[in-house]
């Protein structure tokens, strides 16, 4: 993968004149020398290099390096990347093994100064970033912003903290994401007036009408768990020089399928002008957060796709600083040995710690959505078996734990509809944002057991099904592996099908599962202290 000197010849996607024209791209050490119009002997298509404008890399369970392996095939040349995950367990170490790492690999990883960790101070964490910490990260060149604000409470009512946060990063123009979902009116103005720019967590249009209206960007995310797209796509017709794409999190399984282009593709399908959509996963997020990312433009790096046509959009040469980093479906990057660090003290547990004594009253139960983040709050009957209150699958009411992964302590348990599991458990290390053990399932049994996989590995993904049982270690902070990514695909893939097996709709369980820890997100959730409004930002208790 050196890089070379060499010119292409083609239809040429200039996304900042906005046209297309024939002609001829003239490349050397790595950079755009010469660019001539004239007529070309090929029918391709030459256009900057994919970007993804939000987008956690942990969560796709493996680690920079390896991420990128997978995502170049689809012609993603760079990220916009939280590393919040990996903040909220090992802090600033965290932070800079991220970095790090991704340079060891051709692909332009572009990270913020996480500004939530942690996220509230109603869960426990493994790591504290104070305004110290994240003035320090932000006089990094390498950090390119302030990610996302969550405390939107906290800028709604002006805390100090939060506040003093903004200002840093004000300080050093750097640009500041958002995270204010369903906020709307005088309450989204007065977010976006402290100097956040972005927000992708717009799940319905009028929602993200009301934040550009105030000058907000919105970024359209279609993940593995929260999909967007359908809601908000006609955005990139009406406003497009205010939208980006991302992705926010997605699963290895969907990241060896597809990336920023399978979104670029339903958009052209659904009638958006190609210019529009190309610009919005080119352009504007290397516009709006200074990315050292190339536009196919003289002198620029040399950061470039071949496609076939504009209309199936398949990528048939994904380069990066003029190196050949992807071609014809298969990746030019080898994979990185890493030395894994961690932060994981929680020792394994028995059946009996999962049990509810049964007390006056009805439960709350903490609705999944399909493709949300948001969860809904619904009271139930419980099911009571010898003054005990369990699970009952037959009516989809399971039980719900999460199990702090920093120390011993008693697990919080709470309980769940929308899962579907008629037997057995799943759980996870990978659980926002705090990243304790996360755990659903029909019986108690089946849950310890799905826990203490997880405890074993000191991180991963596990299930358990009567006898048999299943687990993918995740060495690097309890949440992301240097294997294969490919190979890391195909496990998560069975697990994710066995999954569904045990009686789940839910297109992305483990994805879902991940998110019913993350208390800043409505509408009800579970923290390793408990259950918790997150409309009201307070505990709540499991019966009334």
């Amino acid at each position: 993968m050196e890089k070379q000197n060499f010119e292409l010849e083609g239809n040429i996607v200039d996304v900042v004149g906005k046209r297309i024209f024939q002609g001829k791209v003239t490349v050397a050490d790595g950079r755009i020398v010469n660019i001539t119009e004239g007529e070309s002997g090929s029918d391709l298509y030459i256009m900057p290099g994919l970007v993804d404008a939000h987008i956690h890399i942990e969560s796709s369970m493996l680690i920079p390096s390896e991420f990128a392996r997978l995502a170049v095939v689809h012609g993603t040349v760079a990220t916009v990347s939280d590393p919040h995950e990996i903040a909220n367990v090992l802090g600033i170490p965290g932070v800079m093994f991220m970095i790090g790492n991704g340079r060891k690999v051709p692909f332009k990883f572009n990270f913020g100064a996480s500004s939530c960790v942690p996220a509230t101070n109603f869960e426990t964490a493994g790591a504290s970033l104070g305004v110290d910490e994240i003035t320090a990260l932000l006089s990094m060149p390498e950090i390119r912003y302030l990610s996302e604000m969550m405390n939107f409470p906290g800028v709604l009512y002006s805390d100090p903290l939060v506040m003093a946060k903004l200002e840093a990063a004000k300080k050093t123009g750097k640009p500041i994401d958002g995270h204010a979902p369903g906020l709307r009116g005088e309450q989204a103005k007065t977010y976006i007036e402290a100097g956040i720019s972005t927000d992708h967590e717009c799940f319905a249009k009028p929602e993200a009408l009301d934040k550009i209206g105030y000058g907000m960007k919105i970024l359209i995310r279609e993940g593995s768990a929260a999909k967007n797209f359908d809601a908000l796509a006609s955005l990139i017709d009406e406003y497009p020089e205010m939208v980006m794409l991302c992705s926010d999190d997605k699963h290895p399984n969907d990241l060896a399928i597809g990336h920023i282009n399978d979104l670029v593709i339903r958009a052209l399908k659904n009638g958006s002008k190609f210019m529009d959509v190309i610009r919005s996963c080119t352009f504007h997020p290397v516009k709006h957060y200074n990315l050292p990312v190339g536009l196919l433009q003289t002198g620029d790096p040399a950061d470039m796709i071949v496609v076939d046509n504009l209309k199936d959009f398949h990528v048939l040469v994904t380069y990066v600083d003029g190196k050949i980093v992807a071609e014809n479906g298969k990746t030019h990057i080898n994979s990185v040995e890493e030395t894994p660090s961690n932060n994981f003290n929680a020792g394994p547990m028995n059946a009996e710690e999962l049990q509810v004594p049964v007390q006056k009253g009805r439960i709350r139960v903490q609705k999944a959505l399909d493709g949300q983040l948001i969860t809904e709050e619904m009271d139930v009957s419980p099911r009571i078996v010898v003054g005990l209150v369990v699970a009952d699958p037959e009516r989809d009411i399971l039980k719900l734990v999460v199990r702090n992964r920093y120390r011993d302590a008693p697990p919080a348990i709470g309980f769940t509809n929308g899962f579907g599991l008629k037997r057995g458990a799943i759980a996870s290390c990978v659980a926002h944002d705090s990243h304790n053990i996360v755990a659903v399932g029909a019986d108690d049994e089946s849950i310890a057991r799905a826990i203490n996989l997880i405890v074993d590995s000191k991180g991963g993904i596990s299930i358990v099904e009567g006898d048999h049982e299943m687990v993918i270690p995740l060495p690097f902070a309890g949440i992301m592996s240097d294997q294969d990514g490919y190979g890391i695909a195909q496990l998560y893939e069975q697990m994710d099908q066995w999954a569904k097996r045990l009686g789940s709709s839910l297109r992305a369980p483990y994805m879902t599962l991940s998110f019913m820890a993350l208390l800043v997100i409505p509408e009800l959730k579970l923290s390793d202290k408990g259950l918790f409004d997150g409309n009201k930002f307070a505990f709540k208790s499991l019966f009334f």
